[in-house]
């Protein structure tokens, strides 16, 4: 072999090593919401490890996977659908679609959508395991634990709601750490969670329905008392999200607010102590 093409493939594979060694995961837990407009998707790691909330309204989310999981992991451990709208569980597809995914957390609902139907298809063929959240639920993965608050039995056996309000609320545990995903829960249920007690304080809340004006409560907020609260909401979208009472209500509480229309992706990552963000 000539010297120059032998330096050639020396050099690809010390670039490729390399590559490999920085993409390597740490041992912090890492939790991204997902620019993926106007919509939800929110994806946590913590080493070879993924847990992806809802998938978004298309497959933008395919980039935040790719951008954020090392290249040659294509193992989803644990995805969770909060509820089946289009803003959250389009981009899915396509994640069943190129992913292997271990389990589905999914409601027994049913969507209008015909999307939905394609997405039911793609789980199938995935061969995922499918679980059913319900209040009280403990799902552990590894050092993390996901404890359901909602959807109760008694809403599920009502077939009059919104399907906002059928959506899965769960706390996120990892060592002291704590984040609150709220998926797009209306005042109705805010009150049925705060009733039973079921709010910690913590230190990480997906704020619910892109911070619509009736998504956020303020007693849910002084219940959880944050210190970092993430709006994923589309740039210059039609619903005026999030809604200027909400802003103002973080601010007068002294909760930080990050926002996907005005960073892009929002990174934050904890060692199970305090967490740092990634992007300020």
């Amino acid at each position: 072999m000539r010297p120059k093409y032998l330096f050639s493939v020396l050099a690809l594979i010390t670039l490729t090593v390399w590559g490999a060694v920085l993409a390597y995961p740490d041992k912090k837990l890492h939790i991204i919401a997902c620019d993926v407009g106007q919509g939800d998707a929110i994806l946590a790691t913590y080493g070879n490890l993924q847990i992806l909330t809802d998938g978004g309204p298309d497959n933008k989310v395919l980039e935040c996977l790719s951008k954020y999981m090392p290249f040659w992991d294509r193992e989803v451990e644990l995805v969770i659908l909060t509820h089946p709208q289009a803003d959250h569980f389009t981009g899915l597809i396509e994640v069943f679609r190129r992913y292997k995914v271990d389990t589905f957390l999914v409601s027994k609902l049913n969507s209008s959508a015909r999307s939905y139907e394609v997405l039911e298809k793609a789980v199938g063929s995935n061969q995922s395991r499918v679980v059913n959240p319900k209040e009280g639920m403990v799902i552990r993965l590894g050092l993390i634990q996901i404890e359901i608050l909602h959807p109760s039995e008694s809403i599920l056996e009502q077939k009059s709601l919104d399907l906002n309000d059928y959506s899965t609320v769960y706390n996120l545990k990892f060592g002291d750490f704590e984040a609150l995903f709220t998926g797009d829960i209306g005042p109705k249920i805010i009150e049925e969670i705060l009733a039973k007690n079921s709010i910690e304080l913590v230190d990480y809340i997906k704020i619910p329905h892109h911070g619509s004006r009736n998504g956020t409560a303020l007693e849910l907020l002084k219940a959880s008392m944050p210190k970092l609260a993430v709006i994923s909401v589309g740039k210059d979208n039609s619903y005026g999200h999030p809604h200027q009472e909400v802003l103002k209500m973080l601010k007068d509480l002294g909760i930080q607010i990050k926002r996907t229309d005005e960073m892009g992706d929002v990174e934050i990552e904890t060692d199970g102590r305090g967490f740092k963000l990634l992007n300020p």
